[in-house]
């Protein structure tokens, strides 16, 4: 099918796109990378009378370290996250999870702030700026805000984001020294989006006590979430069989999925807590002398 008819706008600063966005609100959607967007609009089931590509704004691509912070710019592509030295370097739970994420063509194409935007459930990138406490960073008529990542997904496909207001980065904290993550994801062929998914990322002790620990989800409820509670329960404990058994309990309690065409709650949560105990165990692995240490 083709799109209903639109305009076509190309603003060449981001003070030009919000006057747009502010101009025409709801009538109006952002392009970035457009791998979600332009196949609504082909469905007809996004028709925006308006629409505002970013793309001929320079400076919203870019990786660096900077004020204990890995910044990432809004348009920057997939595949230039998934061969950064910095990102592989300090937060290299995202390679692994850009590595997972859609096919090439979308990794090529899409954006971060764009898939961020389009807050998927079953998305990828929700969970791992979760676990990594990441704020976005955003700009309106109002000037420039920024706000927890935890505070970012409001509901399936809904942001905090204002009509008028646009992601401009995401910042992730970059620990001093390297910590062992993981992304896992249960999915019905290579490349769909995730039934349920996990990012952890934990910072040990040399007596292996986890000192601080990050846990996103991803399909378990209408939006990704923060297992907070969970994060509180493996906080300052060494991640034993038992703790981890209990932990995995305790995120089968607080998930809360959909029931969809890629299974029903109850499914979605028994798969869950596989998952999570088997993120858990991964890290630990990787942490094992045997394995080199390994992320």
């Amino acid at each position: 099918m083709y799109p209903v008819a639109f305009d076509y706008l190309e603003p060449r600063t981001l003070q030009e796109a919000v006057e747009l966005l502010e101009k025409w609100g709801e009538n109006a959607s952002i392009l970035a990378g457009g791998q979600s967007l332009i196949p609504l609009m082909k469905l007809r089931i996004a028709r925006p009378r308006y629409l505002i590509d970013l793309n001929r704004i320079p400076g919203l691509s870019y990786i660096r370290e900077q004020d204990g912070c890995v910044h990432i710019g809004a348009l920057t592509r997939h595949v230039e996250i998934e061969e950064s030295s910095v990102v592989r370097e300090k937060i290299p739970i995202m390679q692994e999870a850009v590595r997972v994420l859609a096919d090439g063509q979308v990794r090529n194409l899409g954006t971060i702030g764009g898939a961020i935007a389009q807050a998927d459930p079953a998305g990828d990138w929700g969970p791992v700026i979760l676990a990594l406490n990441a704020r976005i960073k955003c700009l309106g008529p109002k000037g420039g805000r920024e706000m927890e990542a935890m505070d970012f997904f409001t509901f399936a496909y809904t942001t905090a984001l204002q009509p008028d207001e646009v992601v401009t980065e995401i910042a992730i904290p970059a620990p001093s020294a390297p910590r062992l993550g993981t992304y896992v994801k249960l999915e019905r062929v290579s490349g769909d989006f995730a039934i349920v998914s996990v990012a952890v990322q934990i910072d040990r002790d040399k007596d292996g006590i986890c000192r601080d620990i990050g846990i996103g989800l991803g399909g378990a409820d209408d939006r990704p979430i923060k297992a907070v509670p969970v994060e509180a329960l493996l906080r300052g404990q060494k991640l034993s069989p038992k703790a981890i058994d209990i932990a995995a309990r305790r995120i089968e309690e607080i998930a809360s999925p959909i029931s969809d065409l890629r299974g029903s709650q109850e499914y979605k949560k028994e798969v869950l807590k596989v998952i999570f105990r088997r993120a858990l165990e991964r890290v630990i692995e990787r942490a094992s002398p045997t394995t080199g240490g390994s992320r």
